[in-house]
């Protein structure tokens, strides 16, 4: 199936820095999987301690240093540090497959620096049974995830 690309720059300083990225379907019968996912500080001079997570709902627990992997919502997670003497990057994402929107945010723990993300989303077709477990596991999503604001 076809690869769809999207790309950005997120800003730190910017409250509640939230990206949306629009993929639901009025039949919900397209879905994604996350097959690459990559960071890049816009200044690569900056100090930089910073994560992008992307999450299934929009009500996520928001730009963070914590990453907490028992949240079912969290799909994906890239970590980007550089310190005086050594870059590191880890990157790590779900093989789970989702048919609607996705968020990201971001949270630089080191300042303000801005930080670019690309993502690759391969599309995959949906018979009636995969598309009814992913619009039932985002229903659950949601409603978890409005509980426990």
């Amino acid at each position: 199936m076809p690869i769809k690309s999207f790309r950005g720059k997120m800003e730190d300083s910017v409250p509640g820095n939230r990206e949306t990225i629009r993929l639901a379907t009025n039949n919900g019968a397209i879905g994604y999987k996350i097959v690459k996912f990559q960071i890049m500080p816009e200044n690569v001079g900056s100090t930089i301690d910073g994560n992008i997570k992307i999450y299934k709902i929009a009500d996520n627990p928001g730009p963070s240093g914590t990453v907490d992997f028992s949240d079912n919502t969290l799909v994906a997670v890239a970590h980007y540090y550089n310190g005086t003497y050594e870059i590191d990057e880890v990157v790590i994402f779900d093989n789970e497959i989702f048919n609607q929107d996705i968020y990201l945010v971001y949270h630089d723990e080191a300042g303000t620096a801005s930080m670019n993300y690309y993502i690759e989303l391969e599309q995959i077709k949906l018979d009636l049974g995969q598309n009814t477990m992913a619009t039932l596991k985002d229903i659950r999503n949601i409603k978890a995830g409005s509980e426990s604001i």
